[in-house]
């Protein structure tokens, strides 16, 4: 099955082919940066990171391009507001940004470029429009004519006849159509400028994404990805301007990932209920973070709740604790020359193999790539490995069970930390959640595992119940009792 993807452009799958053979140009719109970013914003940077890696392990040479937007009314009035220069209020919150993609382990992009790094081609890009008659100038500002693009409307399916332009855009009576939008425009005092040959001026809003991809990509790309609240106005115009200034396609494929919500509302900063991604990886792990929005399709709309969350957790607990149990095998077994992968697991993996990649063929569907994984835990945990250190295939199952959930958990930018101290952290976040005493269960722990040894059962039984009433888990082990929080 070759790869297929969902068009937003023409709204359903298509088979991918690349415009050159082995190479793939990805482009996605990246934050504005005037503040932290909320998990919702996340959602496209974790999604794409996918995209991206599944395409390289298919055999894509990917050029990934990222941008900063940092010229903005908002960094500007945030600027103004704290009595510093715009520069100061983007650069520190691109720094931040990057804190926590790198909090992700996010494989880094081919390009991050930045909006002021790009202004000369962005001028050039408007003048071009200009010159094909697609755009015009009206006392320094430029706008877009979208009644000189007959294709105007083509991505969003909006018929402008059945728009209110009162409602949807502030009316300017020197625009030619209500719905002409601004390529270039004045600049106002105290607000950064650059000299233009309309004179100094910033650039409007969507021109940016058009000109740094003809900058570093050239005309036409293969992949363009956002939200879908980027589909209206902002892909939209790109569209306009990129077919516009270029007179060939803007793009082939365009993907977008839905909104998530936030227990059963949409995140709203006006509602009071937006989580930064920061604060979600601090109450909870980024590993957390990941794994949740790559538990559904990236264009579901799927609601983050509390229960939602431990499941999240409890997936990777299993996981994680079948690599505690995979790392023994392989510290503590002989690794023997003669031994081979246990034939029916092997059997196993081939065939999850073939489902990951039909699941991915499938416009990314990772939902399904997730159920493939538990499937191969399952059947991992079945073989018992650590009752069979005699067995010569027991090591080298182990490994190849290692390396199977490595290779697509790098690919997911899951499964990577260090599985004794990941379970530790989960232990942490759900005692901090359900406000328990650690010590408390480590005097409990410490009381059965004396009482057991001492063959006090009566006592042992004690220490059981506590530990049941206050939600843990255990197990009585050669090593002691090992113990978690129950999710």
């Amino acid at each position: 099955m070759s790869l297929k993807l969902y068009n937003t452009l023409s709204n359903k799958k298509e088979e991918f082919k690349p415009l050159e053979d082995g190479k793939v140009k990805l482009y996605l719109c990246g934050p504005t940066v005037y503040d932290l970013l909320h998990i919702g914003n996340f959602r496209g940077a974790i999604t794409f990171n996918l995209v991206r890696n599944w395409l390289e392990l298919s055999g894509y040479d990917v050029t990934f391009v990222y941008n900063y937007t940092d010229v903005d009314d908002k960094i500007i009035k945030k600027a103004n507001d704290e009595g510093v220069e715009p520069t100061v209020i983007s650069e520190k919150y691109i720094a931040e940004f990057e804190k926590d993609f790198n909090r992700l382990g996010l494989k880094k992009h081919t390009h991050n470029p930045k909006v002021t790094e790009y202004m000369d081609e962005i001028i050039d890009y408007v003048a071009t429009l200009i010159k094909n008659d697609k755009a015009y100038e009206v006392e320094g500002e430029v706008f877009y004519a979208i009644d000189n693009y007959s294709d105007y409307g083509k991505l969003s399916n909006k018929n402008l006849e059945d728009l209110n332009a009162g409602q949807r855009v502030e009316v300017d009576s020197r625009k030619r159509n209500p719905f002409d939008f601004v390529l270039w425009k004045p600049s106002k005092e105290g607000e950064p400028h650059w000299t233009s040959p309309w004179g100094e001026g910033r650039p409007g809003w969507h021109i940016e994404c058009s000109a740094m991809i003809k900058a570093i990509l050239g005309d036409t790309i293969d992949i363009h990805g956002g939200g879908i609240d980027l589909i209206f106005p902002h892909h939209e115009n790109e569209i306009a301007q990129g077919e516009g200034c270029n007179c060939t396609k803007y793009c082939n494929y365009w993907m977008h990932n839905e909104f998530i919500n936030l227990k059963d509302e949409k995140m709203s900063k006006s509602l009071g209920n937006v989580i930064t991604g920061r604060a979600f990886m601090d109450q909870y792990h980024p590993e957390i973070l990941k794994y949740l929005m790559l538990s559904a399709h990236y264009r579901s709309n799927f609601n983050v709740t509390d229960e939602k969350i431990h499941q999240v957790i409890s997936g990777l607990r299993r996981v994680y604790e079948t690599l505690v149990t995979v790392n023994t095998v392989i510290e503590t077994f002989e690794q023997n020359d003669s031994g081979k992968v246990n034939k029916s697991f092997a059997e196993v993996l081939k065939q999850s193999d073939a489902k990951i990649k039909k699941s991915l063929d499938d416009d990314f569907g990772t939902g399904e790539v997730i159920a493939t994984i538990f499937e191969v835990v399952r059947a991992f945990n079945s073989l018992n490995i650590l009752k069979k250190k005699k067995d010569i295939n027991s090591w080298t199952t182990a490994n190849a069970f290692k390396e199977w959930i490595l290779k697509y958990g790098k690919m997911m930018a899951l499964f990577q930390e260090s599985p004794v101290e990941f379970l530790s952290s989960i232990d942490e976040i759900m005692l901090k959640e359900k406000k328990l005493d650690k010590d408390k269960i480590l005097e409990l722990v410490k009381m059965r595992e004396e009482a057991r040894e001492a063959k006090d059962w009566t006592k042992a039984d004690e220490a059981r119940d506590a530990l049941h009433a206050m939600g843990i888990d255990f197990q009585d082990t050669p090593d002691g009792v090992k113990w978690n929080v129950k999710v």
